[in-house]
């Protein structure tokens, strides 16, 4: 594979960056279910890699703030949120009618903890984006993030909250434009839908696709209205590995790059592409997947790293981890050094793993055709959009401690605004902590009902190309970006001590 200038063992894009990254130490203790694939256990596996591969020690680590309720609203339906933050276990016979109507039950189950899950990984996926917008790093990391297939009003495909959507709004008070890439192996479905109509957020998803979830991501489906040409669908098929993969994704994206000339990226890097994934089947390494990270790096624009899926959840950590170097501009050993979760990478305790033998279904003539037509939609776009602000939109403001919580001492101080310090840990808010070994509908939103709300809100506000409403549609679509003229500053994020 022709990795170029863009490797890091070449030293051609070798320069450090400032990474903040963002994680909660209670996100591993929420549990799914037995059985079910998603494991957030994956994510306590993934930091005690970075902590012992001395990875923590160069980064700003970050405890990211609880999403509030008006944050998650932002995006997703004020009725759905508080289905969300009132359902739980033991009341969910009662709630059979929302169940139905929310799509959660099975893929998407009810669990301990639920709400709070949803507002930890929310948080950091904001939190990123607010770092980024104060130009506090480089590159934001939330691996607890990536969560694309969530809609408006519904669960979907393992995601409750669109994380990622709600990354991306707080990136447009700044940003006239955000690019938004997907390398998960499902279609980020979510986040194409919630932008399909403006030409302020592009977004590019590299896919398996053909009878495999959630069904969407045809080559033709390319935006609509505004946003015609501003959405790009790279579909592709079984055991697709890293020479291929890159004879698509560098051509692409450094075209996308030149014509759209995003202010910040947003990159999804579900692990579920990799070769061996319990779900997935592709064929990439962690090397040729950690490429399209090293790739987007090397563009020096503000970059948001998200997790996403992955669950054969010991590659999943090694893949991470080792993004997470790429990132920093520091390459890692492959032999693994000693850590808690040392016994899950036997037998050969090596942060690569090579990928299998399995056909390639994608042919050269198939691949080309693709780039063809991807580069050609490219080329219609004539210039990179421009959008005339009236006002910049306050930052989204993370909430402080709760007042009725028995224990004072159960969250970290959210008024801190004040970085480097030294904090004593607290006791943890666990749900249910379960450590297990290895071993659909959605909301369209050209629908009846979203039509009318476009025409009976579009009449009293003004494009975001110009004008001074309050609020505003982006072209007509499911998002309103607020405008307001509040200064108040944002209520940081607070540092954990590792």
């Amino acid at each position: 594979m022709d990795v170029g200038g863009n490797s890091l063992a070449s030293g051609a894009d070798g320069k450090k960056r400032k990474v903040s990254y963002f994680y909660d130490p209670e996100v591993g203790n929420y549990y799914y279910g037995q059985g079910h694939p998603m494991k957030p256990h994956r994510m306590r596996m993934t930091h005690a890699l970075l902590a012992h591969y001395g990875l923590l020690q160069h980064m700003h680590v970050l405890k990211p703030n609880p999403a509030r309720d008006k944050d998650l609203c932002r995006f997703h339906a004020d009725d759905y949120i508080a289905f969300l933050r009132s359902v739980t276990p033991e009341t969910q016979q009662d709630q059979l009618r929302q169940l139905k109507r929310f799509n959660v039950g099975e893929d998407c189950p009810v669990f301990d903890g639920l709400y709070s899950f949803c507002q930890t990984y929310a948080g950091g996926s904001v939190g990123g984006a607010v770092k980024l917008n104060h130009g506090h790093c480089d590159i934001a990391v939330n691996w607890a993030g990536g969560l694309h297939h969530a809609k408006k009003c519904e669960a979907s495909g393992f995601c409750y909250v669109n994380d990622i959507v709600l990354a991306i709004l707080e990136l447009l008070k700044v940003h006239e434009r955000v690019l938004y890439v997907d390398i998960d192996i499902h279609h980020g479905d979510g986040v194409e839908e919630a932008f399909y109509t403006t030409d302020r957020v592009m977004t590019v998803s590299f896919h398996k696709f053909g009878d495999y979830f959630p069904g969407t991501g045809d080559v033709r489906d390319i935006g609509y209205g505004s946003g015609k040409y501003y959405s790009l669908n790279v579909p592709l098929d079984d055991g697709i590995d890293d020479e291929s993969y890159q004879s698509l994704f560098k051509p692409i994206m450094g075209k996308v790059m030149e014509v759209f000339k995003p202010g910040a990226v947003v990159l999804q890097c579900g692990a579920d592409s990799l070769s061996g994934d319990r779900l997935g089947c592709f064929n990439l390494s962690i090397k040729g997947h950690a490429e399209c990270v090293k790739y987007m790096r090397s563009f020096n624009v503000p970059l948001l790293l998200l997790g996403g899926g992955g669950y054969t959840i010991r590659n999943v950590a090694r893949c991470w981890c080792y993004e997470t170097g790429v990132a920093l501009g520091i390459e890692l050993e492959d032999k693994m050094p000693q850590h808690e979760y040392y016994e899950y990478f036997g037998p050969d305790y090596t942060l690569h793993v090579a990928p299998s033998n399995m056909e390639n279904k994608n042919s050269r003539q198939i691949l080309e055709d693709i780039r063809s037509k991807l580069l050609d939609n490219l080329s219609k776009l004539q210039h990179a959009p421009s959008v005339q602000f009236q006002e910049r939109p306050p930052d989204t403001e993370l909430p402080e401690a709760d007042e009725d919580l028995e224990d004072a001492d159960s969250r970290w101080d959210a008024d801190s605004d004040t970085y480097g310090e030294e904090r004593k840990p607290i006791p943890s808010r666990v749900r249910r902590e379960h450590v297990e070994p290895e071993g659909k509908g959605t909301d369209n939103m050209k629908t009846e009902e979203h039509l009318r709300e476009v025409e009976s809100t579009f009449a009293e506000s003004t494009s975001l190309k110009g004008g001074n409403s309050g609020s505003t549609l982006i072209d007509g679509g499911q998002i309103k970006l607020e405008q307001g003229n509040s200064n108040k500053p944002f209520d940081q994020p607070t540092d954990i001590i590792s």
